[in-house]
């Protein structure tokens, strides 16, 4: 979520500063880092009037450019003079058919320095090789929906922190910060999702009841929700750290 997290602190200076950011000459916005929702690209696209293009990257590989949007914004075009992509049942190693989600595994085909061959992303994602409304014939990956390894199973239920992100972008009087808290209550693991109000005079509860009910709607989990006055979510100044696992070591 740091593209929120950026673009919230980015707009309350400039409002400080009456600044209105949708007039700036920017036209194109290139985000990545970190998984986005199509809901948080709409957000970024209204509040900062420009039009917002998904960049996939990583540094094994060469960093940003592996793969990235084009006009269309109908999937991200892999580079495939350069890379090779595969879609890997992340359990069994095998491939998945086309349009199935899967682990991204990347091997070089012209970098020199620090050839990768066959290297595990744990990025999850889906390919087409379909041609592209812009003409292009790169086999395209969709949005990357998470990590693997970020992955939580509740209650059966797989769950990743984009999917909860998803869900609280856009919800009025919530602000762009949040956490997951996972512990293990009795045998069953238990998932509170700690939101924070945008103002010290919405009512909590109805917060809490609002994001609770569109998150078993969306996602089909049942979760705690804990909204904490505006400024008491922990920020990072880094990478978000959105999950904390509080399960014994070893119960995950």
């Amino acid at each position: 979520m740091r593209h929120a997290l950026l673009r919230a602190q980015h707009r309350k200076v400039a409002e400080r500063e009456g600044v209105d950011l949708r007039t700036s000459r920017l036209e194109i916005g290139l985000f990545g880092a970190e998984p986005w929702s199509e809901a948080m690209r709409r957000e970024i696209e209204a509040r900062l009037g420009l039009k917002a293009i998904d960049v996939y990257g990583l540094s094994e590989i060469m960093g940003p450019g592996v793969a990235v949007e084009c006009e269309a914004q109908d999937g991200l075009h892999g580079w495939e003079d350069h890379f090779l992509f595969e879609i890997i049942d992340p359990d069994t190693g095998q491939p998945v058919p086309e349009g199935e989600a899967g682990e991204l595994v990347i091997t070089t085909l012209t970098k020199q320095a620090l050839p990768m061959i066959r290297y595990r992303t744990r990025d999850i994602t889906r390919v087409s090789t379909a041609r592209c409304a812009c003409g292009r014939y790169h086999l395209r990956l969709q949005r990357i929906t998470g990590r693997n390894d970020d992955m939580l199973i509740i209650r059966g239920v797989n769950v990743y922190p984009s999917q909860i992100e998803a869900v609280l972008i856009g919800l009025e009087g919530i602000a762009p910060y949040y956490q997951l808290v996972v512990e293990r209550r009795g045998s069953l693991d238990e998932l509170t999702v700690e939101i924070e109000a945008t103002s010290l005079e919405l009512a909590c509860e109805e917060l809490e009841n609002r994001a609770r009910h569109q998150i078993k709607t969306m996602i089909g989990v049942t979760t705690s929700v804990v909204a904490k006055k505006p400024g008491e979510v922990p920020r990072s100044q880094g990478k978000a750290v959105r999950v904390r696992d509080l399960r014994p070591k070893g119960a995950a």
